[in-house]
């Protein structure tokens, strides 16, 4: 049986991530309180934000502003949309 949370993205009850996908104490409230749908939706955000900003993931700067965003996006008022960012149409 998977396990569950109570996703604080989602507002509900949903199947929690199998493992922590990122270290310390952020990855621990992370694996705590959110779900593996709300974790892709942040996957999705990231990789928008590393190619709108050109973003390298070994630049420590990078990883910081990066790191900050994952936090908003799940415990405070969201992820920052890039300036002039436009979604593709389908």
């Amino acid at each position: 049986m998977s396990r569950m949370v109570n996703c604080v993205k989602l507002g509900k009850e949903a199947e929690g991530l199998p493992a922590p996908t990122y270290p310390g104490e952020l990855g621990q409230r992370i694996f705590d309180n959110v779900s593996k749908e709300a974790w892709q939706q942040w996957m999705s955000q990231q990789t928008m934000l590393i190619n709108e900003n050109r973003l390298s993931p070994i630049n420590p700067e990078h990883r910081a502003f990066l790191e900050k965003e994952m936090e908003n996006f799940f415990f405070g008022g969201g992820s920052a949309t890039p300036e002039g960012f436009t979604p593709p149409k389908d």
